[in-house]
Order: structure tokens, then sequence, then C-alpha cells
């Protein structure tokens, strides 16, 4: 099965050599890694010609923003699935890729996801949040819940019937994607109980508190559009729901590399 990876870049010289090194390190060598570059100015193009040999394609030109970026990676998808990894994260393990294609060897699955840590921008050794996430039950996104979108992969027929993200929003156009997928259409998922993906601290939806509230003003009025019953308690449980994962950690035995201590994946 082809699994698509589409890496959406701009002045992120520092990390994305370590980028596409966790998608070159992956076992399961039946995919393709698309990498789209905003424009950048800063060494960016420098380290994907550096690195051309281990790349499907990559495109470098100005776009509206993220999302824009990551439409325009996933029109360009061959893959029967599609997903994201941006140039601040990286793989848990080489054997994501092939987990994810064991559950799309499922027919019914539309979708899944699994869960990731938030690392140090530093030291990615050093966990700061353990997301762990769980199967889709309805009446999850009124309360505030998303899968974590960096391990969400979909069938491209899936992006093709509903629709790319929305580019009329800034900072949660993942999330009003998700829910439109799962809470609206109501794709089948899966959930993958394990960690995906290490993920840098210092998104743009997390970089300030400013960013947060907009953030949360802007899924509360998306849900809202897509006919969802929420209320202004989303806010607090949205909140309560996140809270918890600033202070659980990985199960003994599994490290931040979302491997086992003994060398098992």
């Amino acid at each position: 099965m082809k699994i698509s990876i589409v890496t959406v870049v701009r002045n992120s010289a520092a990390t994305l050599a370590e980028t596409i090194d966790s998608v070159s390190a992956q076992s399961h060598t039946d995919r393709e890694h698309l990498v789209v570059d905003g424009g950048s100015t800063d060494g960016t193009l420098e380290v994907i010609r550096s690195r051309e040999h281990a790349i499907t394609e990559w495109i470098s030109e100005r776009d509206r923003g993220i999302y824009d970026a990551m439409n325009r990676g996933i029109a360009r998808a061959t893959g029967e699935v599609v997903g994201l990894l941006n140039a601040d994260d990286v793989y848990a393990h080489p054997g994501v890729l092939a987990r994810v294609a064991e559950v799309f060897e499922d027919p019914a699955v539309d979708a899944c996801h699994g869960d990731l840590v938030y690392v140090d921008q530093h030291d990615t050794g050093k966990v700061r949040r353990y997301w762990r996430s769980r199967e889709y039950e309805p009446g999850l996104f009124e309360r505030g819940w998303m899968p974590a979108h960096p391990t969400f992969y979909v069938r491209r027929a899936v992006y093709r019937r509903l629709g790319l993200y929305n580019l009329r929003l800034k900072y949660q156009a993942d999330f009003e994607l998700t829910a439109r997928y799962m809470a609206m259409h109501g794709i089948r998922t899966r959930h993958i109980p394990e960690i995906l993906v290490r993920m840098r601290t210092g998104g743009t939806t997390n970089r300030s508190i400013g960013n947060i509230l907009r953030g949360n003003r802007e899924s509360y009025a998306a849900m809202k559009r897509l006919g969802l019953a929420v209320t202004p308690l989303y806010f607090v449980t949205k909140f309560a729901m996140r809270l918890p994962q600033f202070f659980r950690s990985p199960a003994p035995g599994v490290d931040a590399a979302g491997g086992d201590r003994a060398g098992s994946i």
C-alpha cells in the first residue's frame, strides 16, 4: 500500500533534515515524500537539495499559509493513504508507516490516528507533554477533543470526497477538518494506541496565549458552522481534556521515541 507523506516547511533549516531522515528510515518502503516549501529564505532550500535523493518531489512557492501548503501537498499526492509530517516533527520509530499500512489493510477503515509526545525544541529527548488519544465516539468534538493531527492518516479518496483544509481558518483548520470528517460525515476511524510522532513545542497555534485564545474562538465558530451541538462550556471542557497531557507520562518501558527500551517497536 502506497502512503504519501506531505511535509510543509517555511524557514525550518535547523530541523528539516531530521524530518526527512525520519521518513527515509521508515521500514515501509511503498511510500512517497512530498516537501512543500513556502518560499524559505534561511537555508531550507539548501537542506532540501542536499537530500533530494530521499524526496520524491518538492516545490518552493509562495502560499497562503500552512493549511494552503498542506492542501497543495495533498493535491500532488498519489498514494492511497496520505499523512502529514511537519518540518519540526519526526517519527517516533522506523515502524510507524508499517503500522499505519497494517491498519489500512482493513478496507472499512477510512482514517487512523495515534498518540504523540511534545518534546523540547532543542533536546528532542525531553518530553514536555504526552498526548494519549483514544477511539472516536460521538460527542467528543463537542467537548473539545480531536485526534493528534500529525498522527492523522486518511485515504486520499476521502480528501477528494469531503474536501481539504478550510483556508478561511488561520489557526484551527485541522480541528475543523477532523471534526467535519469524523463528527459530521462519520468516516470510519481507528486509533493506534502507541506513540507515532515526536513533535517539537512552539507551533503556530500554541506560540502565544493570544494565538491560543484566537484558536479556541475559531474552533468554536467552526463547530457552530458544522451544525455540531456546542455551548460556551466547550471552552471549559476543551481545557479540561487537554490539562492531563501536561502531567501524564508514557507508560513504563516506553521512552520518548515511542519505542520499547529493549529495542522492539
